[in-house]
């Protein structure tokens, strides 16, 4: 995959951060280098078996997704109630804000206010930043097979995650054009055969007429990712089944991954450096339950974050099972070295 446009500083599009819940509205305010006003928050109570809440500037706020549902998208007016300038602002609804309660809440910049995107031949609304490579896209399926749909990106997106909002429908998940995982379930990959997303250029994807992507009169929303040099990376790695476990080269130092087996059926895993600062990286929480953090008496599920990637520390199956393959996506803390030369260090 090639890399365009390298960041200095990753905080500007991607910040985790920390909070315990007390039931009154209030501002959760970034804690990273760079001011970020979110496009994207997914929240998740980490002491507690609560749903995952998705939210995004473009559907709006109070509109919930659930990541480890099929439930269709709904109004909570106590949920997250304003993206601002360096954070957002919550109710006091228990998934969001439940009292004496651990929070973690992962942020993404898109590009702010949605325009109308007219590329592709259904017309939809994206919020796009071509810069950090991630874009928003909502629209109306038209269930005509081989239809596109304008993303914003002006590359060719190399993660596609959509969702139907209005009916109960799986989340479709691909990293690439051949093969779709749903991200609420356990299922290993599927073949795609030309099938949901069956391919993109540098302005559009194609869809089938598949309800997972484009049932007539449905709405969806889709999240499009394209990797850039020292801030993120999207791809495969084979495990080896060893403590002393397969190293994914990033160019970077991981401040986010998400990971799923492809080749059977697993848990997606979900960790970062802000709940974990220190090697190794075991607190896992899973996007396809509402199972709180899983903190195993020994590192059953573990990383090592380094300064160019991630390795495996676990013969645990869902992460390094001998032979397996898996997906991944990766966002950074900080580039091996910044523009002006200074490199990172290992943690």
């Amino acid at each position: 995959m090639s890399y365009t446009n390298g960041l200095d500083d990753p905080s500007a599009y991607f910040q985790t951060i920390l909070y315990s819940g007390n039931e009154t509205a209030r501002s959760i305010t970034l804690d990273g280098n760079s001011d970020l006003q979110p496009d994207w928050v997914w929240i998740k109570q980490r002491s507690r078996a609560d749903p995952h809440i998705l939210y995004d500037s473009v559907r709006g706020t109070t509109k919930e997704l659930s990541s480890n549902t099929s439930t269709v998208e709904h109004t909570n007016t106590a949920g997250l109630t304003s993206f601002n300038s360096d954070g957002f602002n919550i109710g006091n609804h228990v998934d969001v804000n439940r009292n004496s309660t651990t929070f973690v809440a992962w942020n993404w910049k898109a590009g702010g206010t949605a325009s109308s995107n007219t590329d592709g031949s259904i017309t939809s609304t994206v919020s796009a930043n071509t810069t950090s490579g991630f874009s928003i896209v909502t629209y109306t399926g038209n269930g005509s097979s081989g239809s596109t749909i304008g993303h914003g990106l002006n590359a060719v997106p190399e993660v596609v995650l959509i969702r139907r909002r209005n009916q109960s429908t799986d989340w479709n998940f691909q990293l690439g054009y051949s093969q779709y995982l749903k991200l609420n379930s356990t299922d290993q990959a599927i073949a795609t055969s030309g099938g949901l997303v069956g391919s993109g250029s540098t302005s559009t994807i194609t869809v089938d007429a598949n309800a997972y992507v484009n049932a007539s009169g449905s709405t969806y929303v889709g999240y499009f990712f394209v990797s850039k040099k020292g801030y993120s990376k999207f791809g495969s790695y084979t495990g080896n089944g060893n403590n002393d476990g397969t190293f994914v080269y990033t160019g970077f130092k991981p401040a986010f991954v998400l990971v799923k087996r492809t080749d059977g059926v697993s848990n997606w895993g979900l960790i970062d450096n802000t709940r974990d600062p220190f090697n190794v990286t075991y607190h896992f929480l899973e996007p396809n339950v509402s199972d709180d953090e899983f903190i195993p008496s020994a590192p059953q599920e573990a990383f090592d974050f380094c300064s160019q990637g991630f390795k495996c520390r676990s013969t645990n199956g869902a992460i390094n099972a001998s032979g397996g393959t898996y997906i991944y996506m990766c966002f950074a803390s900080n580039p091996f070295v910044t523009s002006t030369g200074i490199p990172t260090t290992a943690r």
